[in-house]
């Protein structure tokens, strides 16, 4: 499965910008003879039969879709967050949007074409005569495809989200490392961009409220300067995505290349769970919360960089930015007197409060022996522990797996699972839930906790830390949990009818976690987790 950036595909649900302040009138004059041009069917040759180009278009650019091509016109405006109010500007934004691009997905993007005016005074794409205008030209892929489409018609299972998160971070781990003092002080000044904006429409945002979120976005930006300026000394402040949500997104084959990017030059530069923020905010307002947390779980899992356990205390701060950004950007450009568009920037901005409401963070234990469906429950409950977009699962198969270097499905050699190395895996899930927990956010362990010094440990760290801690011991008799062993496929668990047979014989010893009957069905053991952690 490949995902890639492409800003204009859902674009069109929203109502047209408002006109630029600074726009250079002999641009936007030319620039309409251009757009009559890519607009004729005549411009592309028989190809199209009787068919006419489809013409999308945005605050920024307009996108004509012929066939199988897609042509992008940067539009002549200048914005606060953009310019494109001069050819050259266009010129150099249509490059450096293929230069990026080209480096994740070069299927797709083809290349700068330019408009010509030729001898006789007629225009002509990819002429031979002076370029009046500059198109980036990209295969064209289903517009349906988008996962904000896909998220509307409720298609957002959990092999799309895995493989989504799988892609982000092989994009991360491509993106340039770079000097990240500059990306951190600028995050102030788009902390007050946002007000400005707000401030303009009263009516939309009132005033007390808007100073209620500068002030709490400024002093958490202030808490957490010392952590940012740390990750961008560990290489955490890189060129990414920087436009990373559901309408720039889609699903265009069935395979796992990676995901493609456009970026705005001002994004450039981003701390990387900054990045990832964008598409788990735009998840939580879409009212997909599972599925941003299986998306940060996935992206956690995928990664595996240690300095994220602690990085995740920012997180809510990066959610809530993006989320004002968004409640800015739609007030800015959009016509905010239309109900819809009020509403939506409304939401954005509401959610970007909500975001920055300090939570107690606390860490559950989900035990029991194999077959108890674990996994299955910590992966349900995760969504509702808050944080947002939820708790960060820790899974012994899991860690052990990538403890010997294997992917998940891979499976180990019996000495593996030597006393000492179980130890030791305890340890490390343990110790990371740990480190969650003290950034401030919600853990989930996932493990047999058969002994009671497992159970103990966690309980001890939880209470170090100040935090509430909840344990939960799951039982099913036997023919159960073998039929659920059985019924496998593709786990990161090697448990199968051999060890769910050896553990009967495990002394657990006293369980002072809550007993759960998870003999039922998922649903029935979530209400009953959920009953107990309250």
């Amino acid at each position: 499965m490949t995902f890639f950036r492409m800003p204009l595909a859902a674009a069109i649900r929203y109502a047209m910008a408002t006109p630029p302040s600074a726009a250079d009138p002999l641009s936007v004059d030319t620039q309409e003879a251009v757009f009559d041009l890519l607009g004729s069917r005549a411009t592309y040759g028989p190809g199209l039969g009787n068919r006419n180009p489809q013409r999308h278009q945005t605050h920024a650019a307009v996108v004509f879709l012929a066939g199988d091509r897609a042509l992008k016109v940067k539009r002549a405006v200048r914005y606060p967050f953009l310019d494109y109010s001069t050819l050259g500007k266009r010129k150099a934004a249509c490059e450096a949007e293929l230069e990026v691009n080209r480096r994740f997905a070069p299927q797709l993007y083809r290349g700068v074409v330019p408009i010509t005016r030729e001898a006789d005074g007629s225009l002509a794409l990819n002429g031979v005569g002076e370029p009046i205008e500059w198109a980036v030209e990209m295969a064209r892929f289903d517009e349906n495809r988008t996962l904000d489409h896909l998220a509307e018609r409720d298609e957002l299972d959990d092999t799309l989200l895995g493989k989504l998160a799988v892609a982000v971070v092989a994009m991360h781990d491509r993106a340039e490392p770079v000097d990240g003092g500059p990306w951190i002080g600028a995050l102030e000044q788009f902390i007050r961009n946002n007000s400005s904006v707000f401030r303009k429409h009263a009516e939309l945002f009132p005033a007390q409220t808007v100073s209620d979120l500068e002030h709490q976005s400024i002093s958490a930006l202030a808490r957490l300067r010392p952590l940012l300026a740390q990750r961008g000394r560990q290489g955490l402040v890189r060129r990414g995505h920087g436009d990373l949500h559901l309408r720039n997104i889609t699903v265009i084959d069935n395979d796992n290349h990676g995901i493609e990017f456009q970026r705005i030059e001002r994004h450039r530069l981003v701390d990387l769970l900054y990045d990832l923020a964008f598409l788990l905010m735009d998840l939580v307002e879409t009212g997909h919360a599972p599925a941003a947390n299986r998306v940060l779980n996935g992206y956690f899992v995928a990664a595996r960089r240690p300095a994220d356990c602690d990085g995740i205390a920012a997180l809510p701060f990066f959610m809530s930015l993006r989320a004002a950004i968004r409640a800015m950007a739609t007030a800015s450009r959009l016509d905010v007197a239309k109900s819809d568009v009020a509403m939506l920037a409304r939401r954005y901005f509401d959610l970007a409060l909500e975001l920055l409401k300090r939570v107690k963070p606390a860490i559950v234990g989900v035990g029991g022996l194999s077959g108890t469906g674990k996994s299955l429950l910590a992966q349900c409950l995760a969504p509702s522990l808050m944080p947002a977009p939820g708790a960060l699962i820790f899974r012994s198969g899991v860690e052990r797996k990538a403890f010997y270097g294997l992917a998940e499905t891979e499976h180990l050699p019996g000495e593996a699972y030597r006393p000492e190395v179980t130890a030791r895996i305890y340890r490390m899930i343990t110790d990371k839930a740990a480190r969650v927990a003290k950034a401030g956010h919600s853990a989930i362990v996932d493990a047999v906790f058969a002994k009671s010094e497992e159970r103990t440990a966690i309980e001890t760290a939880a209470t170090a830390l100040g935090v509430d801690f909840h344990g939960l011991f799951l039982v099913a008799d036997l023919k159960t949990r073998l039929d659920r062993v059985g019924a496998r496929k593709r786990d990161a668990s090697d448990a199968d009818d051999a060890v769910v047979l050896k553990q009967q014989a495990l002394p657990i010893g006293a369980v002072t976690w809550i007993r759960i009957d998870a003999s039922g069905s998922p649903e029935q053991t979530l209400d009953k987790a959920h009953t107990a952690l309250k």
